[in-house]
């Protein structure tokens, strides 16, 4: 079962991929910029490691992609009161197991997660406590950054600030980082966070400053494209102003279990199976999401 989902955008994108060269899109006749994977909500622990494992293998053997996009909560959970230091080690363990060979041969872009920051360090000055731990963990730059790779621009966010809000000095910098690219950049976000969509009418969840996101949206127009994200586990889609607004799901599913009453099938949260994302992003700024469930 594949979903896909399309928004065609007028958009200028010229370059060539960094990791893999340009295709020509077979169906569409555009040439492709890149591919894209976007796992989200993986809850690694170390009962889940192969699992995680063969999804990877499924998608770089099945949709040969350039990078991969990973939208937070990395990690079960290490932001509950009761975790102990031994056990966000070993989850962390597990995380680094599950994505060491995707790592040995692609770029992993992370942002920060809900669930990935352990609060319950003896103190704040503790290496463990906190965001910039796993900044380091997840190999990142920053705990908000961006990159361009192929004619696109890559923004990724940290929404785990009060009211599910970007900070006012992140505010700043993305206002900035948007203002400083060319016309007709063609450009994806991603938080763990939906900026908007059903699925928040549905179980919550979504950025608080949303109107100010849109109206910052709605000044770059010719630029802002996509806004991915994760979280609520569900495979929910809207378009507001020319913007595609993606939440891909869950790798997890139902954090790797079964499911519950609400559950449309084995694994499923609500009506989403577990799954991943492939973004086909063209040299002419248009783009294309599938959600695809995986069955591990």
């Amino acid at each position: 079962m594949k979903r896909r989902n399309w928004l065609k955008q007028t958009g200028l994108a010229i370059g060539a991929s960094a990791v893999a060269p340009m295709a020509v899109a077979t169906t569409a006749h555009k040439r492709i910029a890149l591919k894209v994977a976007h796992i989200t909500d993986v809850h690694i622990t170390p009962d889940a490691v192969s699992r995680f494992q063969a999804c990877l293998e499924e998608i770089v053997k099945k949709h040969k992609v350039d990078f991969f996009l990973n939208g937070g909560d990395s990690i079960m959970a290490a932001d509950y009161s009761d975790i102990t230091r031994d056990r966000v080690t070993e989850l962390w363990a597990a995380w680094d197991e599950g994505i060491a060979g995707v790592k040995e041969k692609f770029e992993v872009h992370s942002c920060l997660g809900n669930h990935d920051m352990w609060w319950a360090a003896p103190n704040k000055s503790d290496k463990m406590y906190g965001k910039d731990y796993v900044v380091e963990r997840l190999g990142i730059s920053n705990r908000y950054y961006s990159f361009d790779k192929a004619g696109w621009h890559f923004v990724i966010l940290d929404g785990n600030n009060d009211g599910t809000t970007l900070d006012a000095a992140q505010m700043e910098w993305l206002k900035a980082d948007l203002d400083a690219l060319a016309p007709n950049t063609p450009v994806v976000m991603m938080s763990h966070y939906p900026a908007t969509g059903v699925g928040p009418h549905l179980v919550g969840g979504a950025h608080g400053d949303f109107k100010e996101l849109k109206d910052l949206f709605w000044k770059h127009n010719d630029k802002v494209k996509a806004f991915l994200s994760g979280h609520n586990h569900l495979d929910d889609y809207a378009v507001y102003n020319g913007v595609q607004y993606c939440c891909n799901g869950a790798m997890s599913g139902f954090w790797w279990g079964e499911g519950d009453k609400e559950s449309a099938g084995k694994g499923y949260y609500l009506e989403t199976p577990p799954g991943y994302a492939i973004l086909t992003l063209y040299a002419d700024g248009t783009f294309e999401n599938e959600y695809i469930p995986h069955t591990y």
